[in-house]
Order: C-alpha cells, then sequence, then structure tokens
C-alpha cells in the first residue's frame, strides 16, 4: 500500500541544499547529510515542493544514485517519518499531517479491505471534525495526526462511517461522488492514522470521555503547537495588570499578621501536613474577620512587586506570592462569599491582594446564596460553608505566553491553591475543604464578570473548627 499515498514534507521543514551537504530543519530538531548524491537531493525537492509516493520516490534515487541508494532511501525515509517530519495525502482530497513525534503511521494489511474486513470498519468515538484556521480538521486524542479534509466530499465519507452498521461496504459510499479506488486509499488513510477502528475497545480506553482524553493530549507535547518559534510578547498587559484593579469603593481593610510570632507558633511543616484534612462541619462561632484576613494574608497576598531584567517578552511588573504561579504571572483572583463572618457582612467580595483589603461587590442576595447553595450541595450537604471563596481566573494574563497549555497550566496552579489553602488553613486550627463542581456562568453574571475574560475555575470552602 505504499503507493497509495503521496509524501511531502510538514510545512514547517526547511530544506537548504549546497553542494556539499543538506541541511533540514523543523522548530524542534535539524539534520545535517554531508556529501549528498543527486539522487538523494532529488527526492528531497520532491518532497519539499512536490507530492510522490514512496515507490516514485526510491525509483528516482535509484535512477541517479542506484538501486542499493534508493533501498537506503525507504530505510532512512522512516526515520523522517517517526520524527514527525512526513505527511501522507491521498490527492486532491486529504492530507495527514503528524502531531506529535515518535510518529507512527501504521499502513493497513491488503487483505484488510475485502469485504468481508470493511464490515466491521467503524469512526472511532473519539475522532471529531472542526474547523481550524479555514480549513476543515479530523482529528482524535488516540492519533498523532490530523487529517485537513481537502474536499467536501471526505466530510460524507466520514459521516458514513459515523452511521456505520454491519452491511458497510465500498459501494455504501458510492452516493457522495468519489471513484471507489480513492475511497479505498482514504479508508486506508483513516486506518493508519487510527481514525478507523476495528477491534473493539479495551478496558482502558473505555474508561475515557472525549473531552477527557482530548484535554489529556492537547496540554502535553505536541509538534504543531502554536507556541511561535520567537519570544512571545505580552502585548495586553495594560488590559491584564499585575493586580486586578478595584472592583468597588466599599473596602474593607485587612489586619496584618505577625508573620515573626507566627514562625515561632505554628505547628511544623510536617504536622500541617500530617493532619490536613477536608472538613465540613463547623463550630457554633463563626469564622472571624481577623481569622480570615490572617488566611488570605498568608495565602496569596502580594509579597514583592518586581520588574524582570531584562524583559525580552515586555512582561513590566511582576509579582511574588506564597504559592507559585508559572512565568510569575498570578492569573488567580480570589472572591469570598461571606455566609457568616464575625465582623463582617454577608455578601460577595473581591480580596485586593497588593493592598490586603476586601471590597464588597454585592450584598447577600438570592443569587449569592445559590452559589453557597450549590457548593453546600457538592460537599454533601453536611454544614453550609461559612465562607466560600470562589476562584477565578484572568485568562488574558496567561494565554498569551502559554496558549496551547494554558488552561491546563491554570488547574496546576489551582492544585497549588488548594495545598496552600489547606495548609494555612490546618496550622490556623480552621475547617477547610475544596470543592469539586462550581457554575461558572452563575457566578459570572453575579460578579458581572465576561466569562471568556475571567471566570471561575475553583471553589474552596472555610469555617471555624468544630470543638
Amino acid at each position: 500500500m505504499n503507493d497509495f499515498f503521496t509524501l511531502s514534507f510538514r510545512s514547517n521543514i526547511t530544506l537548504s541544499i549546497e553542494p556539499e551537504q543538506i541541511l533540514l530543519r523543523s522548530p524542534q530538531h535539524s539534520l545535517t547529510l554531508e556529501y549528498p548524491k543527486p539522487g538523494l537531493k532529488t527526492a528531497l525537492e520532491h518532497l519539499k515542493h512536490s507530492a510522490l509516493t514512496m515507490p516514485q520516490l526510491i525509483a528516482v534515487v535509484a535512477e541517479l544514485d542506484g538501486i542499493d541508494d534508493g533501498a537506503i532511501f525507504e530505510t532512512e525515509s522512516h526515520k523522517l517519518i517517526k520524527l514527525g517530519w512526513i505527511c501522507h495525502s491521498v490527492l486532491p482530497l486529504a492530507t495527514a499531517i503528524p502531531i506529535a513525534e515518535n510518529y507512527q503511521f501504521n499502513l493497513p494489511d491488503v487483505e484488510t479491505f475485502h469485504e468481508t474486513s470493511l464490515q466491521r470498519f467503524a469512526l472511532s468515538r473519539f475522532a471529531f471534525l472542526h474547523q481550524d484556521d479555514g480549513q476543515f480538521v479530523l482529528e482524535s486524542p488516540l492519533s498523532k495526526s490530523k487529517i485537513v479534509l481537502l474536499d467536501w466530499r471526505v466530510a460524507g465519507l466520514i459521516a458514513k462511517l459515523g452511521q456505520s452498521n454491519s452491511k458497510l461496504t465500498i459501494d455504501t459510499f458510492g452516493d457522495i461522488g468519489i471513484g471507489a479506488e480513492s475511497i479505498q486509499k482514504l479508508l486506508a488513510l483513516l486506518m493508519a492514522t487510527e481514525m478507523i477502528v476495528i477491534e473493539p475497545e479495551d478496558s482502558t480506553i473505555s474508561q475515557w470521555k472525549l473531552h477527557n482524553l482530548l484535554f489529556h493530549r492537547q496540554t502535553r507535547k505536541k509538534l504543531d503547537s502554536s507556541s511561535k518559534s520567537t519570544i512571545p510578547i505580552f502585548e495586553e498587559r495594560d488590559r491584564y495588570p499585575i493586580v486586578k484593579p478595584p472592583m468597588s469603593d466599599r473596602v474593607i481593610p485587612l489586619d496584618k499578621p505577625d508573620l515573626v510570632k507566627l514562625a515561632q507558633t505554628d505547628v511544623s511543616l510536617t504536622q500541617a501536613i500530617e493532619s490536613r484534612q477536608s472538613i465540613r462541619e463547623y463550630g457554633d462561632r463563626a469564622i472571624a474577620i481577623s481569622q480570615l484576613a490572617e488566611f488570605l494574608y498568608r495565602c496569596a497576598r502580594v509579597k514583592e512587586v518586581y520588574t524582570h531584567e531584562p524583559d525580552p517578552m515586555c512582561i513590566g511588573e511582576a509579582t511574588k506570592r506564597p504559592y507559585p504561579s508559572g512565568g510569575a504571572l498570578y492569573e488567580l483572583e480570589i472572591y469570598p462569599i461571606i455566609n457568616q463572618c464575625t465582623g463582617l457582612d454577608s455578601g460577595l467580595y473581591h480580596y485586593q491582594p497588593l493592598s490586603h483589603t476586601l471590597h464588597q461587590i454585592s450584598d447577600w442576595n438570592p443569587d449569592v446564596e445559590t452559589l453557597v447553595f450549590d457548593a453546600w450541595k457538592s460537599t454533601g450537604q453536611q454544614d453550609i460553608p461559612q465562607v466560600l471563596l470562589i476562584i477565578t481566573a484572568r485568562f488574558g494574563r496567561l494565554f498569551w505566553k502559554y496558549h496551547d497549555i494554558g488552561y491546563g497550566l491554570i488547574l496546576k496552579h489551582i492544585g497549588v491553591l488548594y495545598q496552600t489553602f489547606y495548609l494555612v488553613a490546618t496550622a490556623m486550627q480552621l475547617a477547610p475543604t475544596a470543592i469539586g463542581a462550581g457554575n461558572s456562568e452563575q457566578f459570572c453574571q453575579v460578579a458581572h464578570l465576561n466569562e471568556y475574560e475571567e471566570s471561575s475555575v475553583g471553589e474552596f470552602a472555610l469555617g471555624s473548627l468544630k470543638d
């Protein structure tokens, strides 16, 4: 089946041919070939500028350099395929583009296309079509390829596969206007890229949902990462400053704890780690504003403002805080919802980590109460949270630099912030618990946020410790 597909370099592979060497370069790797023969030069130029099948490329090398060199070219070309440098196409219908290293393009056996075998074909439940940069693309988290559809009729073939049954034959695709030979090649392309499945899923795959597996794959290393080869520039830093501007003029100053004294009286780190637990029942006396102030100060305040030197990404000012953040960008914001807190009115607040103040956004009302009620339901309907900390992300603080892994990085930041919450709450003898679900759309409506600019990404309940 080597003659089913034409081969070409990925668009980001550069080819430089000089009299005594050839230089191939991708964004990740480079390869230098010394004293190349004419046939090799010609074959590589075809891979860069035209489209030939593997047998045709081998014939080019064999004609100019000899039969042995043609065989060597075939062997070495598989190394380029494994690097993810080679695309496979069924022209003028579709092209499979590698999106991961250690790439595999597994050609099916000819017998697979007997009519009896076609009846077992089905489109993978993980395969999905979407528009990307003006192209219609088929992808799957099980595949190391993305298939660019060059002809709308290929979408018809994919739709037929998605509705396949035991009567699937080549004739099934007759009404989409593609010849039988091309259909056979397209099916082989879909099989080689794992868009088509034949055997039933094993138990390790069946436990995955599409969105979970896709998110896992998308946040790991990919060849087609949209990360820029040049250093990114923070062009919207004025829109996303190091600290979010005040959201209200109703300001509540918070006391600052004596960290020197706490360093002498606190439990040890080992004790805090070993005794940490989620606690969903609270004491009769509500948490006090002084305790909330100490908690926020120890967990999330701005410790220092500094400027990057040098600053090639034009980040400008940056901050240091008690928990880590990728690139020191600190996109997370904390919105305390106060249900019961001695010395503080009930309602929705925003925490200002630089001034260590609370800014009241809303009084207690049915919409705010619903957010607390939802948190109560998510934590087993024990005691209603005294304080609900809703954590949001200002996406623009992060995505300009970590575009492909940005949301995954936000979840990592939520994790380290949660652990900071837990350890500080344990040291302070408070009752902490992380919450696994929340309603982002509802919170954004209450807080008057654009959900695509800033949205809730985590929730955490806090209260006084039960006697």
